[in-house]
């Protein structure tokens, strides 16, 4: 090989790298959307141990101030689609990311309660619109071979907001500075703002926009080579044409696609329904009531949010070893006895073992749900589906989860005051082996298959 065949070589290579760093650079800042979602689902447990008393919120006043949050957000994920439709995933993330970014410092510098209801409810907006386009804008300027990696990133940025907002509520609770705790966020959030203003638009939307020279010019700068931007342009065109004759009524005809849907949604419901972030939302008040102080709830919370990073990373890594169906099955059933557990320590009189013993279920629930049900929701409601569907029919899912969030915030309080904690978790318990029965029944293996095949089986059986 002479030096001007390796020097060709050597840049070739080079430039691949810099345009695969470019979309992983672009998938770390969108990533930031997941990361502000785990911040604001975990800091509030922390914060709510101030705001209640200042505020003089009872049992409904608390769950409400979670619930605002969450209103907000299935509002953002219903509204969302048209949205992103028309303004393109990049420019709908900037503008949640500015949204973000009022509604974390108004909810920190607001005195008047109705107003930081309002703010906290902007923040629900942002939150539940980056659940749908983070992931939407990630896998549409990803490589193939790398899409799942990167897709998972929101994920992981997920759990590590949860993790450093367990740390921030550890840092100013013997300031009891709420306040800061909420507005800390903006940062990140103007991270985000400023890190996507370079970045490309997705070359899909580009294309569905008619704006197909845009495309090509975005794949070339993102792609190995010319001929494999070729390749994927000619992909999304025909994709986006066999889409456009979808509509929200047609997705009940096809057998397959009724039972994707049907397993999105069970998916997601059992997600929710065995009680993680009733768990997240309220851990430091939960432990607080079995004889916790203020910092020692906060602080045992920390460990919480560590066993939900670290069980993060893990299943990332089994989730393409084991794969999706007994990933998701075997977690469910550990998770619904880890809560018949937790349920049980609540019947025993207050003690520091059956405290330490608390705190040790708490960590092994959140950690088997991080790397069962927590990382195969999104990856299993996009796999049952065909690509000619999918953006319609997994609002399904999306919808599901969020509204059974919001529902679940509002009344865990009240039955732990009304009926009693070691219900309130027998109950999550009975919901999460409910839902390993039916995943049993339902749930195909989706690890290494294409989504033909998929969609094939879904159809036979």
């Amino acid at each position: 090989m002479t030096s001007t065949e390796m020097t060709a070589r050597d840049a070739r290579r080079t430039t691949g790298h810099h345009r695969r760093g470019i979309v992983v650079w672009a998938s770390v800042i969108a990533g930031l959307g997941g990361f502000l979602f785990g911040y604001d689902t975990g800091i509030v447990s922390a914060a709510l141990l101030y705001v209640a008393p200042e505020y003089h919120l009872g049992e409904f006043g608390q769950q409400f101030f979670v619930a605002i949050l969450l209103a907000g957000a299935v509002i953002g994920v219903m509204g969302g689609g048209p949205v992103v439709d028309r303004l393109g995933r990049r420019r709908t993330l900037i503008l949640l990311a500015a949204i973000y970014i009022v509604g974390a410092l108004g909810s920190s510098l607001i005195g008047w309660l109705p107003l930081i209801y309002v703010s906290r409810f902007l923040l629900g907006l942002s939150v539940g619109s980056s659940s749908l386009v983070v992931p939407m804008y990630i896998a549409e300027i990803a490589p193939a071979r790398i899409r799942g990696r990167l897709v998972s990133f929101n994920q992981l940025f997920v759990a590590l907001g949860i993790f450093v907002s367990y740390l921030v509520g550890y840092a100013f609770a013997p300031i009891e500075g709420w306040r800061w705790m909420i507005g800390l966020a903006a940062v990140p959030a103007v991270v985000m703002l400023v890190g996507l203003l370079p970045l490309p638009e997705s070359p899909r939307w580009l294309a569905a926009k008619g704006r197909v020279d845009d495309a090509r010019a975005v794949l070339e700068r993102i792609r190995s080579t010319v001929a494999e931007a070729a390749a994927e342009l000619g992909d999304i065109t025909g994709a986006i044409k066999s889409e456009h004759a979808v509509s929200y009524r047609s997705l009940f005809r096809t057998r397959g696609v009724r039972r994707g849907i049907v397993i999105g949604v069970v998916v997601a419901a059992t997600n929710q329904l065995s009680g993680v972030n009733a768990i997240l939302y309220y851990a430091p008040t939960m432990l607080k009531s079995a004889g916790f102080g203020d910092s020692s709830a906060i602080l045992s919370s920390v460990g919480i949010g560590g066993a939900f990073l670290l069980f993060t990373l893990i299943g990332l890594l089994l989730v393409d070893f084991l794969g999706r169906r007994w990933l998701l099955i075997g977690g469910t059933l550990i998770v619904a006895i880890a809560l018949a557990a937790i349920g049980a320590l609540y019947l025993f009189p207050q003690s520091s073992t059956v405290g330490v013993l608390l705190v040790i279920g708490l960590m092994i629930y959140e950690g088997v749900f991080a790397a069962s049900l927590g990382i195969a929701i999104w990856l299993v409601n996009s796999e049952v589906l065909p690509n000619r569907v999918r953006g319609k029919a997994q609002s399904f899912g999306t919808v599901t989860h969020w509204g059974l969030d919001l529902i679940i915030s509002l009344v865990v309080l009240s039955v732990i005051s009304g009926l009693s904690a070691t219900t309130l978790f027998w109950a999550f318990a009975v919901f999460a082996i409910a839902g390993t029965i039916t995943m049993w029944k339902i749930l195909p293996e989706t690890k290494g298959r294409s989504l033909e095949d998929i969609e094939r089986q879904l159809e036979e059986a």
